[in-house]
């Protein structure tokens, strides 16, 4: 038999309910909001530390060598996916919750924090690298990591020279066979002449569609177009592969057949937390600069220029996004061959 566990002993409420020290109490000088300030920030490192969690549980499926796209395994993932997506929602309502502070109150206990602040959040940093934002990429390379303590140093720059996310989407995306086996295209019909060599004939017929498409402004496009998904001229800093490109693009053209949708709908949970992150960096440039305008940020930070500089780079599935370019409607999309349609059912 289990043994009998106690509400207050399994939450360990004695810890978590005595965790709120006021500096404003032990300066004498006690300010009511400095209590909600601190509970705020709690819950959002308790809230960084479930969306690791889930993001671990999610690389651990996503680096085995082969994935059943109709299987519970590619399911969990999307639901683990869509549940960091709602935890990031929950992260930028609290500001709601914040923003019932006034700046006067702010200024009652702001200066008793220094040099504390949110950018010595280990959790949030480890968060982007887990999901893939690389260190080349971030705002502020030069003291992103400055005010930290040395263990903390050490446990992002081990996960930031790790496989990521990203990477493992990037590799689940190359793995997708439908393009390298001729028997699902032996029936299929050509919608206009082979005038690429070495391309699938899908992917033949699909250029020239795309194209076709193009109005007199975007002729550009088709450049891009041949670099982005068969390896035209070089793209620097390019973290999704021409084969994984081509393959979220055929899932986003083809997302109703039943064997697609879960695999859409994960590179779609994707763009939600990007969406999410993006919405709550927005949030907190525009609640810093209601509190303490264009002042210097108690760790020293610059305070609101960070953080709009974070919000303008840190987009960790941007290429992902930028797939929408590449999109046809639904009308001119070619027929697949009956072997292929088979396959993507169920």
């Amino acid at each position: 038999m289990p043994h009998p566990v106690h509400y207050s002993d399994y939450l360990q409420l004695d810890k978590i309910l005595n965790a709120q020290v006021m500096e404003s109490d032990l300066a004498g000088a006690p300010a009511h909001d400095e209590m909600l300030f601190i509970i705020i920030h709690q819950a959002y490192e308790l809230w960084f530390k479930q969306i690791l969690f889930e993001i671990d549980s999610i690389a651990a499926i996503m680096n085995q060598p082969q994935i059943n796209d109709n299987s519970p395994e590619l399911q969990t993932v999307v639901h683990r996916l869509d549940r960091i997506e709602t935890i990031l929602k929950v992260a930028v309502h609290q500001i709601d919750i914040l923003e019932t502070m006034t700046p006067m109150d702010f200024l009652d206990f702001r200066d008793f924090l220094r040099p504390a602040s949110g950018f010595q959040s280990w959790q949030f940093k480890i968060t982007e690298a887990k999901l893939g934002l690389r260190f080349t990429e971030r705002h502020g390379q030069e003291y992103y990591i400055s005010q930290l303590r040395p263990e903390h140093i050490a446990n992002i720059k081990s996960v930031e020279s790790a496989p990521n996310l990203l990477d493992l989407v990037n590799d689940w995306l190359e793995r997708m066979p439908f393009f390298d086996e001729p028997a699902f295209w032996t029936s299929y019909q050509r919608l206009y002449p082979d005038t690429n060599e070495g391309k699938n004939p899908f992917w033949s017929d699909y250029t020239a569609i795309y194209a076709n498409s193009l109005v007199d402004g975007e002729k550009q496009n088709l450049q891009h177009f041949e670099n982005l998904f068969f390896d035209g001229k070089p793209i620097p800093e390019r973290r999704l592969s021409a084969r994984a490109c081509r393959a979220a693009l055929f899932i986003m053209l083809y997302r109703g057949y039943p064997l697609l949708q879960a695999p859409f709908q994960l590179l779609n949970n994707l763009l939600d937390i990007d969406e999410q992150l993006s919405t709550w960096r927005y949030r907190h440039v525009s609640m810093v600069t209601r509190m303490i305008g264009y002042r210097t940020g108690t760790g020293g930070s610059s305070g609101r220029d960070y953080l709009k500089g974070a919000l303008d780079k840190h987009y960790i599935f941007r290429e992902i996004a930028a797939l929408s370019s590449y999109l046809i409607d639904r009308r001119r999309l070619p027929q697949l061959s009956k072997e292929l349609e088979e396959r993507l059912g169920f």
